[in-house]
């Protein structure tokens, strides 16, 4: 189950990657547009913030996959396999996951109410579909929860010495 959840945020995470030199072409295309044509486009300016929402929540599982949120980790850096097993696992189970589930729960009705009325931009020729745009904080907690169920199985294999601790290198092989 933890290899699955694993593979799947490395695939998302690498899909959503994209976005950012898409978000590069769409804003050159948009200064072009603006300073060259004396052309604007609403529609093409929110579709970079839309880009830029769906990469962040989305990604939020590749990051944490390969160990990449912000950590003050001057105990973790030094400390054997077994301690940041037994840290990664309390930090998922005190901190990770209840702050998820209380994002998710909070936002659930937010997120409902925008798709019962099928949400739209407030600009008359922006992207009509803000209601995806609020659906990416439910898939931002899905994928994080997701994740920090793979990290707490992989720290209790380490911890009952099952499995090798998870080098940057065997990440890569997802």
């Amino acid at each position: 189950m933890a290899k699955a959840i694993d593979r799947f945020n490395n695939i998302l995470g690498r899909g959503v990657a994209w976005l950012s030199l898409t978000m590069v072409l769409v804003q050159f295309i948009v200064v072009v547009l603006r300073y060259v044509f004396g052309v604007g486009s609403i529609f093409l300016q929110e579709s970079i913030v839309y880009m830029h929402g769906f990469n962040f929540m989305l990604g939020a599982g590749y990051t944490l996959l390969h160990d990449g949120h912000v950590r003050v980790d001057i105990f973790y850096r030094e400390a054997p396999a077994k301690r940041k097993a037994l840290t990664d696992l309390i930090g998922v189970c005190l901190f990770l996951l209840p702050v998820c589930i209380m994002i998710f729960w909070v936002s659930f009705p937010y997120v409902a109410d925008s798709w019962a009325n099928l949400e739209g931009s407030q600009e008359t020729s922006g992207i009509p579909a803000v209601f995806l745009l609020k659906t990416s904080i439910l898939l931002f907690c899905t994928v994080l929860i997701l994740q920090g169920l793979s990290m707490m199985v992989h720290a209790g294999l380490v911890l009952t010495d099952v499995e090798a601790p998870m080098a940057e290198e065997r990440h890569e092989g997802l």
